[in-house]
């Protein structure tokens, strides 16, 4: 299962090329998950976490992002994922997830998960699925 980025873009997990303000008014300002989330508490988010990246080659603007939360031996929380509004649509998103997957295949870990409402199909294509044994899960907060 492959899925490739867009021409003029790239992926990159350098936390240096991060658009942290970006990053944060897309997560507090547009998206449904982290609202108001303040920029300490981004911040610490990020600092804690695997970030991916896309960049258009040209400008090197960040177009999309999305971090990780592992222990790197079993476990991994894709979380985060925004697409800016003008890439939407070309691929970007399912192309970071097939990304993110491939990258923390070589850790050899026993799954991946994330949680959304509205892009089931985005992550479909980069062969993720429901849960097979929702029951079996539980959570602690906000449900």
């Amino acid at each position: 299962m492959s899925t490739h980025l867009p021409d003029g873009y790239l992926i990159s997990t350098d936390p240096a090329r991060l658009d942290h303000e970006a990053v944060h008014r897309w997560l507090a300002e547009d998206s449904y998950w982290a609202l108001g989330r303040a920029p300490e508490k981004h911040r610490r988010a990020v600092d804690s976490s695997l970030n991916f990246g896309v960049y258009e080659e040209g400008s090197g603007r960040q177009v999309a992002y999305a971090r990780i939360v592992t222990d790197y031996a079993t476990f991994a929380w894709l979380c985060d994922v925004f697409v800016d509004r003008p890439a939407r649509g070309l691929g970007v998103g399912t192309a970071l997830a097939a990304e993110i997957r491939d990258h923390l295949a070589g850790y050899g870990l026993r799954r991946i998960m994330l949680a959304t409402r509205d892009a089931h199909g985005v992550y479909a294509k980069a062969g993720f699925a429901p849960l097979a044994k929702p029951a079996s899960f539980m959570v602690h907060g906000e449900n």
